[in-house]
């Protein structure tokens, strides 16, 4: 029997990707010590809340909320007794802010190596954006992470799906790039995850 191959890499051009897929380049990004002084100043009017076990409901529409724009996807084609089960891990953190009671984001925190946590997932929602909000939240993260003595190297990833602003922003806080990736999914908006008409900066093809 034939065996039918897919594309193959072109490490010294480009590389044709199939319609109904979508291709990013992922950055990953690195601290190895901690901020010699605070990213942030404190802020009275927001506060950081642990949000343990949540509502896979609840979670899935702030995690849209966040992240339909940046096609943030992962969490909503995930088995919903898979996505509570990994959501209550002892080894997870999440924190959600709070301003005016309402909920503006999110950051959760992933411990599963204590030597080298990782910060999984961290965005505001759109209205929350601008104004040092995320800087502060960023600072909430860096904070816990190296007050732990276990802690060697905190990182993150980001992507061409995310913000444009996102890889400046990391590296504003203390974070350097030090490996890419590239990452090929089924295209969530044609699997009706996300509208589509999100993310127009990555055009539906298919």
């Amino acid at each position: 029997m034939t065996q039918t191959l897919g594309p193959v890499l072109n490490l010294d051009g480009y590389t044709e990707v199939p319609d109904g897929k979508i291709a990013f380049v992922v950055t990953y990004l690195e601290m190895r010590e901690a901020p010699a002084k605070p990213l942030a100043p404190p802020r009275s009017d927001v506060t950081l809340e642990r949000w343990d076990a949540p509502d896979v409901a609840t979670y899935r529409k702030l995690f849209r909320e966040i992240g339909e724009d940046w096609i943030w996807f992962s969490r909503l084609e995930q088995d919903e007794a898979v996505l509570e089960k990994t959501l209550a891990e002892p080894a997870r953190d999440l924190f959600r802010p709070i301003r005016d009671g309402r909920c503006v984001g999110t950051l959760e925190l992933d411990y599963a190596n204590p030597a080298e946590p990782v910060v999984a997932y961290f965005g505001l929602v759109p209205g929350a954006i601008g104004g040092g909000l995320g800087r502060w939240l960023m600072g909430q993260a860096v904070d816990m992470a190296w007050a732990r003595p276990e802690t060697k190297r905190l990182w993150l990833h980001t992507c061409t799906g995310d913000s444009p602003q996102a890889i400046h922003f990391y590296q504003s806080c203390g974070f350097t790039p030090y490996k890419r990736a590239i990452e090929v999914a089924d295209d969530p908006r044609l699997k009706g995850l996300l509208g589509r008409d999100r993310a127009p900066h990555v055009p539906v093809i298919g």
